[in-house]
């Protein structure tokens, strides 16, 4: 039977004490080793940037995979890193290790994968830099902690920045479907009861903050969109 050490990871303190993200990797990673037959020794969560490759439970997991001979699997190639550089080191010093979404992947299809991604990472970077200096040049005041609403209702909101905010709000609204659904087969259907279980369950709004109904009614429109 292969062994198998299991490394997930999500990129903010929030997903981290939510467990948006962690539910959907265990899944995936738990279906390709059920369907193998492959035996999970060790499990390994880090709350960091896919841009770091200094991250200490990757470290760990690395290090277990390799004393115990097992394989290091993750859900998806970029939980692992976006670097170029960094997957050529692993595969260069001999690790082994397998993305549940494409475990057939040989090394040059890695390869391939991990400098799609970390040219998409570069051009986000890049685009994202660019659209907030075109923002301070028109005098628009950064940060402003009502988003993309209070930048339209200035007239001073860059487009990319404004389409950026919203893509984020979306994601998020995606993350949460599977968790509101599950509160209303519970019996929470109105606002304030899934504000409460949501508030209980330790999920925070994008903002960070507490549900309220009000945000809660926000949250389930962008669903329905």
């Amino acid at each position: 039977m292969c062994k198998v050490v299991a490394y997930f990871r999500v990129s903010t303190d929030g997903q981290g004490r939510s467990g948006l993200g962690l539910a959907a990797q265990r899944e995936a990673v738990s279906k390709l080793c059920q369907s193998r037959g492959w035996h999970i020794v060790a499990e390994f969560t880090e709350v960091e940037s896919g841009k770091r490759s200094d991250r200490p439970q990757l470290r760990e997991a690395m290090h277990r995979a390799k004393v115990t001979g097992a394989t290091l699997v993750v859900a998806k190639l970029d939980r692992l890193s976006r670097s170029v550089a960094f997957l050529s080191t692993l595969q260069d010093s001999g690790g082994r290790f397998i993305a549940a979404d494409m475990p057939e992947a040989n090394e040059l299809t890695v390869h391939i994968m991990a400098a799609v991604a970390q040219a998409e990472r570069k051009a986000i970077s890049r685009r994202t830099v660019e659209a907030l200096a075109a923002a301070k040049a028109r005098g628009t005041k950064l940060g402003n902690p009502n988003g993309a609403a209070a930048l339209r209702r200035a007239a001073k909101g860059n487009v990319a920045a404004v389409e950026t905010v919203k893509a984020n709000a979306d994601e998020r609204a995606s993350d949460l479907a599977p968790v509101v659904a599950d509160i209303r087969a519970g019996g929470a259907t109105s606002l304030p009861a899934i504000a409460r279980e949501l508030n209980e369950r330790g999920i925070v709004t994008p903002r960070g903050g507490k549900w309220y109904p009000s945000s809660v009614r926000n949250l389930l429109a962008r669903m329905a969109a």
